[in-house]
C-alpha cells in the first residue's frame, strides 16, 4: 500500500476488534489475564476474558475429527 493511502479494513472492524487482538496477542505471548485486565482498565477479569480469542481458532486437527 503506498504511503498516504488509507488502510482497507473490513467494515466489521471496530475498536473492540483491536482491543481483542491486543489482549489475545498479549496472552498468547505468555501474559497473564490479571495484567491484561489492568492494562485494559477493566474492573473485572470476566470482562477481559470476553476479549480473549485464543480459543476461537480451528485447527486442521479439529477438522479431521469429523468422521462421516
Amino acid at each position: 500500500m503506498p504511503l498516504g493511502q488509507p488502510a482497507s479494513l473490513p467494515t466489521e472492524a471496530c475498536c473492540h476488534t483491536f482491543r481483542a487482538t491486543g489482549i489475545t496477542t498479549y496472552l498468547r505471548n505468555g501474559g497473564t489475564l490479571e495484567k491484561a485486565q489492568y492494562m485494559a482498565g477493566h474492573e473485572s477479569s470476566r470482562t477481559t476474558g470476553l476479549y480473549d480469542r485464543r480459543h476461537d481458532e480451528i485447527t486442521l486437527d479439529d477438522v479431521e475429527r469429523i468422521a462421516i
